[in-house]
């Protein structure tokens, strides 16, 4: 067995990596050609489609319109044997409604803050952030992964 093929986070491991994770590098293609990479809160569903949100008139936003060609990175670990991590390359589409960009928001906030907190004023600001906001959707199209956790000394 190829030492890539036995170092893989199996399909299952892989998704609950991502789903656990709090921030992933979005890697876009710049206006000179130079990857542009900013990290970023996301939320993911069950068939490994990533969202996020961002202003309108943001970079991100403004490469994703021109190449819809994305990487998403997400790693952690602070030894060679901790190293565990996820590359994702995928096609990116802007999303421009009002309502999509509000259940972004929404998702990614509960995600991060573990609820979505009662009180006034949280649900109308959220929607008056999605008036100024796009949509990202990233549609996975090839995965690697790695755990050098599962090499067992054999570095």
């Amino acid at each position: 067995m190829k030492q890539r093929d036995a170092i893989a986070l199996t399909p299952a491991e892989q998704r609950q990596y991502i789903a656990e994770a709090r921030t992933v590098t979005l890697c876009t293609h710049g206006p000179r050609g130079y990857p542009h990479a900013v990290a970023m809160w996301f939320a993911v569903d069950g068939d490994g489609t990533v969202w996020m949100s961002t202003y309108r008139k943001s970079q991100k936003a403004v490469n994703v319109r021109r190449n819809s060609k994305v990487a998403l990175h997400i790693e952690s670990g602070e030894t060679y044997d901790s190293l565990k991590g996820v590359l994702i390359r995928g096609d990116a589409e802007v999303v421009d409604d009002e309502e999509a960009v509000y259940q972004t928001i929404r998702r990614v906030h509960e995600k991060m803050s573990g609820a979505f907190p009662d009180g006034a004023g949280v649900e109308e600001a959220m929607r008056w952030q999605a008036r100024k906001r796009v949509a990202l959707k990233i549609t996975p199209r090839r995965i690697s992964s790695w755990d050098h956790g599962k090499l067992a000394g054999s570095y």
